[in-house]
């Protein structure tokens, strides 16, 4: 699927540059504040620490001069501290580079309407999601959320990391994006497509099935996936059908880990895994480039948004 025809025309392009030529030279004097605030705070604490432990010495036991109890308790503190203080040091230069961010990327992705940014929030379509699609997890970390409407149809994104505590290790169940959409034509129950290969979903999918029966689609996907639903009458030409053919060209179209559907009435869950961050831009120590890095993300958001397109057809 080619993104070519969702890059922004030229006229929005040489604003979007015109940004990020703003945001180098900001960037650059970010920079440099940071190469004397960070040695500044942080010889300021380590004159804090030094004053307290000659004021430590003047009570402790000979033997125990600079390393008496209290000198270790401030020692601790101030190893500890040291984070705060060089976080709050280098703080201008992530400050910049959120803001450019908040700035951008709604330009960015014009094909979006009504777009919003969040971080690190929980997703409202999150919970309508099937755990028979991600297992039963026990943590969970959302990044990037980003909402509208394409195409006609609203939709919420979000990349999502979830896991399971099992014995002494965590177990990742899901690692990638998670696209919430509105079906074309609402399926009549719920319809899930996961992974038969991954034992560990499988396995708290078993202990926490929701009273789904499984099906089959009757093709060479049922090497890969398991299909379950509450409607077997109306999930069956579907999973023979259309969601199979959807299944196919996502293999095909996306890398990596196969993608998971999951169909709950007017609700649609596509979930694409990948490791990758979608949406950030650079460190700030990292000159900004419009091709190199905002021309990437926004073919990423169109090709994602465009199969949710085609995903949530199926049915119609």
């Amino acid at each position: 699927m080619s993104a070519a025809g969702f890059m922004p025309d030229e006229a929005v392009i040489a604003g979007i540059r015109r940004d990020i030529d703003a945001y180098e030279a900001r960037r650059k004097a970010a920079k440099r504040s940071v190469l004397w605030r960070v040695p500044l705070f942080l010889g300021l604490l380590v004159l804090a620490v030094a004053v307290l432990a000659v004021v430590f010495n003047l009570a402790a036991d000979p033997a125990e001069v600079w390393v008496s109890t209290p000198h270790l308790y401030l020692y601790a503190v101030a190893f500890l501290a040291s984070f705060f203080v060089y976080f709050r040091a280098a703080k201008p230069a992530g400050d910049l580079q959120a803001s450019l961010r908040e700035k951008l990327l709604p330009i960015a992705f014009g094909f979006v309407g009504d777009m919003r940014l969040a971080k690190g929030e929980t997703p409202r379509s999150f919970g309508r999601l099937p755990r028979e699609t991600i297992g039963d997890y026990d943590d969970s970390h959302f990044d990037d959320i980003v909402s509208g409407t394409y195409e006609g149809f609203s939709f919420e994104l979000y990349e999502t990391a979830l896991s399971r505590r099992v014995e002494k290790s965590d177990v990742s169940l899901f690692d990638g994006i998670i696209v919430a959409f509105d079906m074309a034509k609402p399926f009549p129950g719920t319809l899930v497509a996961t992974l038969k290969t991954n034992t560990v979903m499988g396995f708290f999918r078993e202990m926490f099935g929701g009273g789904l029966q499984e099906i089959a689609s009757g093709g060479e996907l049922d090497k890969a996936y398991d299909f379950r639903t509450d409607n077997v009458e109306a999930a069956k030409p579907l999973v023979s059908g259309q969601m199979a053919q959807a299944l196919d060209w996502l293999k095909e179209a996306w890398p990596g880990e196969p993608a998971r559907i999951a169909l709950v009435e007017g609700d649609g869950f596509l979930l694409l895994p990948h490791k990758k961050e979608f949406f950030e831009l650079p460190a700030s120590t990292v000159a900004l480039d419009y091709k190199a890095h905002v021309e990437p993300m926004i073919a990423d958001m169109a090709t994602i948004l465009a199969t949710a397109a085609l995903v949530r057809k199926i049915g119609a």
